[in-house]
């Protein structure tokens, strides 16, 4: 089959690229040139604006399409374009959304596919819930071909692990026994899931009739407590035990705002997803533990020269050095 990859370069949608490529089908990826990736020479390329309508259905006309993965669809009116642009000319429409439609703190968990959305986590959250209301709409009143995907945490390449204070200097901090500072006391959830299994999902997708007119979670099938996350990161660099130094996460959105947009929207909430019904279709699976992903990773920084000395980020000793010290202040004033 031919697919046409709307973004296909970034995190999720260069493994996407290089697995269909893999399968046997003819890909196409449609991009605005900005950013290299290292893709399968078979690999067709299209330089244009998907907010461009003509260029989309330039891109349509010179190309005999099966499918669409749309990777990059962030505006309603955008995927409103792509409807029409794609409609009658493509047996399905793969669209990439997000975790981020959910309301959170959730009510229940684990957490489906047709869980509360509002009021949204993120403006981004509730952008692409409208996405996702468009093209069910489309479905629905049109027959549009539409399947819905929604990653959470999803990791690999050479753009490093995250962590609550959102630094480069993670990994070196880690390897090196430095503090490691963890919003709360470390016990809420959380599920990083490789690029690469991740990408199977949508692959699988790829000319499933049973997928159409469907949402499914590619999610980590083995979330952990963010505690876990980093002493098992640790063992995987063979680092030392790490020396976690626990925050209230109140304490940090008051006291370094800049720093803790993720914690905010995302760290701090715990949810755990129901991947069945993306286990029965689409025969999802998390292949690829953590303690392998952090290693893959790690191995790209070293290969790219890209793993930040720890001492690049000052700041970060600061804010431990703070509340080590009013800590110490507090119990000595209840004692």
């Amino acid at each position: 089959m031919h697919v046409l990859i709307i973004g296909g370069t970034g995190l999720i949608s260069t493994a996407i690229t290089r697995q269909a490529t893999a399968a046997g089908h003819d890909v196409t990826v449609f991009t605005r040139g900005e950013t290299e990736a290292d893709l399968p020479e078979s690999v067709d390329r299209i330089v244009g604006d998907r907010t461009d309508r003509g260029a989309l259905e330039r891109a349509r006309d010179a190309l005999s399409l099966g499918c669409v993965i749309d990777m990059v669809g962030f505006d309603p009116a955008d995927v409103d374009t792509a409807v029409d642009v794609f409609a009658g000319h493509v047996d399905q429409y793969v669209f990439c959304s997000t975790v981020d439609v959910y309301h959170r703190p959730v009510e229940t968990m684990p957490i489906r596919e047709r869980a509360a959305r509002e009021p949204a986590v993120s403006e981004y959250g509730a952008e692409k819930a409208a996405c996702e209301d468009r093209l069910f709409e489309a479905y629905r009143t049109r027959g549009f071909p539409a399947t819905v995907i929604r990653p959470w945490h999803t990791y690999g390449g050479g753009d490093g692990l995250v962590d609550t204070l959102s630094t480069e200097t993670y990994v070196d901090r880690l390897r090196t026994g430095k503090p490691i500072l963890v919003h709360g006391d470390g016990t809420s959830v959380w599920g990083p899931c490789h690029r690469d299994d991740v990408a199977a999902a949508f692959v699988a997708a790829v000319g499933n009739r049973e997928a159409v007119g469907e949402a499914y979670h590619a999610t980590a099938t083995e979330p952990m407590t963010w505690n876990q996350y980093h002493r098992r990161a640790a063992a995987a660099l063979d680092a030392p035990e790490p020396d976690l130094v626990h925050v209230p996460t109140d304490a940090l959105r008051e006291a370094v705002p800049d720093r803790v947009g993720p914690l905010l929207d995302h760290f701090r909430f715990s949810t755990v997803f129901d991947t069945s019904k993306a286990e029965r279709d689409l025969g999802f699976r998390q292949t690829v533990s953590w303690e392998e992903g952090a290693t893959r990773v790690v191995g790209r920084l070293e290969a790219d020269d890209a793993v930040t000395d720890w001492d690049a980020d000052p700041e970060y000793d600061a804010i431990v050095s703070a509340w080590r010290d009013a800590t110490a202040r507090f119990v000595a004033d209840v004692e």
